[in-house]
């Protein structure tokens, strides 16, 4: 795909989106950024704590309506990634119900892939990325160590259960899907002990996850969207040594 420069990439999540260019993190969105330097932007907009129904009115000012969108950088990929915060547990205030969520996800697909919506546009694919699984073991000893200590807000079957509606809306509206739960749970031998390889506080992803996440991406860019791919975008502007021939 020939790119122009105002091609992008928008990274839309929470704060394991927030904290994909953490230093010393191996981020999945640092990584993005440097094969993709010279092709196109990858942009975080990651919103450390926020659930699904906060995100609604945030991405409403974030992606620009259709009429503005020619003065604007044309958004080539959405990256997706909700559903830790709104698989806490009740009473949590993050807490958004299994049908609620899966309307909102459907919602932020809508806003951008209908004709009818003022957000359309028509050159954006989109990707979905399931939540991680929890270490709740980890996650618990992490609250408790606080002061006041907290009680544990999440559980490992109930982001199962999130994970699986993201994949169910993936597969109806026909976007992309990036299953990390499964990656995850697959990586760490089926063990929610051994998730601590891949997640630092039983929730957030570390490295090692993130590589994961990173994998998982370019994979799924390469099966759904193969002009997308890096491999396939050429640089916007000519290599320096044709620059010194002219």
């Amino acid at each position: 795909m020939s790119a122009n420069v105002q091609d992008a990439i928008v990274l839309f999540g929470d704060s394991i989106t927030q904290g994909g260019w953490e230093t010393g993190m191996n981020g999945f969105g640092a990584n993005l950024s440097h094969v993709y330097a010279r092709k196109m932007d990858v942009i975080n907009r990651g919103l450390s704590g926020y659930n699904t129904e906060w995100a609604i009115p945030v991405f409403e000012q974030y992606f620009a309506k259709r009429e503005h969108q020619m003065y604007l950088p044309t958004v080539r990929l959405l990256v997706i990634w909700f559903g830790a915060n709104d698989a806490c547990l009740i009473p949590s205030p993050q807490h958004v119900p299994p049908a609620k969520f899966e309307s909102n996800i459907k919602h932020f697909v809508d806003l951008v892939q209908s004709p009818r919506s003022e957000y359309y546009s028509r050159d954006t694919r989109i990707i979905l990325v399931t939540p991680p699984p929890v270490n709740t073991h980890a996650r618990r000893a992490d609250l408790e160590g606080r002061s006041p200590p907290l009680q544990l807000d999440r559980d490992f079957e109930t982001t199962r259960r999130y994970a699986e509606i993201v994949k169910d809306v993936a597969l109806e509206k026909k976007v992309g899907i990036v299953d990390i739960w499964t990656r995850i749970w697959d990586a760490a031998g089926r063990d929610e002990g051994a998730l601590n390889k891949y997640l630092g506080d039983g929730l957030h992803l570390n490295g090692a996850g993130y590589e994961l996440v990173y994998d998982g991406l370019l994979e799924t860019i390469r099966k759904s969207f193969p002009e997308l791919h890096p491999d396939n975008v050429e640089m916007i502007f000519p290599h320096w040594t044709s620059v010194v021939t002219q």
